[in-house]
């Protein structure tokens, strides 16, 4: 009784683990301990780690030249990025611009985030207050590119500045950014116009703190269109900026108009007119690059920068941390070992998480829907082929995970593909940790037991005991005159092997008398299109000798 209760005990552990397949199920793991490496496509679609104790995938946050994986790329040239800064290496002195037009320079005082704290992709700059002048600073960027934006005697048309902040404190007089540069010749000027006639002048761009705002001022950037005459702008936001909290910064000209705007998370706070009017309609001044410009990032600035992109175009804000059209993922062709091989199910596990604040917060699941209540999800798809090179779009059918799945999902190939969708608010993805495919594969049946022969004048009568599979369709008899070698074409049935259907013995006639041969049976649970072969059969039986001989008058 002891025993019996142990067994029982055992058998209930392993169903509520799910860890009980039937007899000839087999088990495909992909993720987890096994890695993703069965993976074959990532849209938009990243590994992540110290999410669960094994990477998990989830949606791509950073923001490749500038641009959110799993976009659509722009069609315009000019939206392409002119500096791209994504924050996301490991370390500060390995900062880079993925366009390659500018040199970035960063101090020691400078760090490097991971991903917790980050706004977009794995990481972040950490500005811990340093000051900067002239060439010094926390961060400095130089344009090394004749091609680059802010190249040396370039004239600028439409433009982008944006970035995301997280300050600490928002104290006043924080300089955010700052750019400098210098130049000289004859000009004229009244109003706001800055009058510099064969004088050295200076070009400046300062954004800085002033009461948890932040303020805008451009000295002698923006020129006329002969280059006689500069003005000075300014522009700040109504809205204050709360420390410790990520906010998205826009600047943008329209060299058509003149129109000068600052944005903050995709709202307009302030606008002016680069013109000679100061209003829209008048002559349009643009900036035109003295020599020796250099950015300067962060100067005296507490807090975390990502994601800092300039543009030749008038670029309108993204907002969300993951795109609006999600990610997707599909797995290799996976070949089952047949094809009447057919999937039972898949498991799988995964949930969502989202960062804020250097606070990694996860929601964890296994098998359902995958659908939370921020609207992130996951759905899961699949497809079963006998041919691993004829898919096509319209073959996938959605599956849940842990339901028991219909007999459609037959054939020697399979696919598995898992679609990721953002949260209504593009700040949490999904994630998927684990995928167990479950599946049957079409093994060829076993072979007939207790195969005898008994010799005849010119024949041989053979007899055997059916095969234990229960989809046996019938049974192929192989012979031949050398010991494990059928290659027979005596026997008036035709050549080796034989088709016996059905049946569980055969007469095999037209044998040579005097001749020793060799016989095998294999059981077949299908044949090929319009009963013609190729057979899908099992292993020989066990071979018998068999000699025909004339019998005695």
């Amino acid at each position: 009784m002891k025993k019996i209760t142990t067994l029982c005990l055992v058998f209930s552990v392993l169903l509520s683990a799910g860890g009980l397949y039937g007899v000839g199920e087999k088990i495909l793991t992909i993720g987890g301990a096994a890695a993703w490496a069965e993976v074959e496509e990532r849209r938009g679609v990243t590994e992540l780690s110290r999410v669960r104790p094994h990477p998990v995938l989830a949606l791509s946050s950073s923001r490749a030249e500038g641009e959110p994986e799993g976009r659509a790329p722009e069609t315009s040239r000019d939206r392409e990025p002119d500096m791209a800064l994504s924050f996301d290496e490991d370390r500060p002195d390995r900062f880079r611009d993925r366009t390659g037009r500018y040199q970035v320079t960063a101090s020691a005082k400078l760090a490097a985030t991971d991903r917790r704290w980050a706004r977009s992709g794995q990481g972040a700059a950490l500005f811990s207050g340093e000051p900067g002048t002239g060439k010094t600073g926390p961060l400095v960027i130089e344009a090394r590119d004749r091609d680059a934006l802010f190249a040396a005697g370039g004239r600028i048309g439409n433009f982008s500045l944006e970035f995301w902040l997280y300050p600490f404190n928002m104290e006043n007089g924080e300089r955010i950014l700052s750019w400098a540069a210098s130049g000289g010749g004859p000009a004229e000027g009244n109003g706001n116009a800055v009058s510099s006639a064969g004088t050295l002048f200076y070009q400046t761009i300062r954004c800085t703190a002033a009461r948890n705002r932040l303020r805008w001022d451009f000295d002698g950037f923006f020129t006329s269109p002969g280059g006689t005459r500069r003005i000075n702008l300014s522009l700040g936001g109504d809205r204050p900026v709360v420390p410790k909290s990520w906010s998205h910064h826009l600047i943008r000209f329209d060299a058509d108009t003149g129109l000068l705007e600052y944005l903050v998370n995709g709202r307009t706070e302030a606008i002016e007119y680069a013109s000679s009017t100061g209003r829209e309609g008048g002559e349009v001044y643009t900036p035109l690059v003295g020599e020796g410009g250099s950015f300067i990032l962060g100067g005296q600035f507490k807090g975390l920068m990502d994601e800092f992109v300039l543009r030749k175009a008038r670029e309108e804000p993204r907002l969300p941390r993951y795109g609006s059209v999600g990610g997707r993922m599909v797995t290799r062709t996976i070949d089952m070992g047949g094809e009447n091989s057919g999937v039972l199910r898949i498991d799988a596990s995964g949930g969502r998480t989202s960062v804020s604040g250097g606070e990694m917060r996860n929601e964890h699941s296994t098998n359902g829907t995958f659908r939370f209540v921020d609207d992130s999800a996951l759905r899961f798809f699949l497809r079963t082929s006998d041919s691993p090179y004829e898919w096509r779009e319209e073959d996938w059918r959605p599956v849940t995970p842990g339901t028991d799945l219909p007999d459609i999902f037959r054939g020697r190939y399979v696919q598995l593909a898992a679609d990721f969708y953002p949260s209504g608010d593009g700040e949490t993805s999904p994630y998927l940790e684990e995928i167990r495919l479950v599946y049957r594969p079409d093994e060829a049946p076993l072979p007939p037991t207790r195969l005898r022969a008994v010799a005849g004048d010119g024949t041989v009568r053979l007899d055997w005991r059916p095969g234990p599979d229960g989809d046996i369709q019938g049974y192929l008899v192989y012979y031949g005159t050398v010991k494990g070698e059928y290659f027979g074409e005596d026997a008036m049935q035709g050549p080796s092997p034989i088709d016996a259907g059905a049946r569980t013995g055969l007469r095999i006639e037209g044998l040579k008398n005097g001749v020793l041969y060799y016989f095998a049976v294999a059981a077949y649970d299908r044949k090929g299109a319009g009963n013609a072969g190729p057979y899908h059969a099992g292993e020989f039986s066990r071979e018998v000798p068999a000699r025909p001989l004339r019998m005695a008058e």
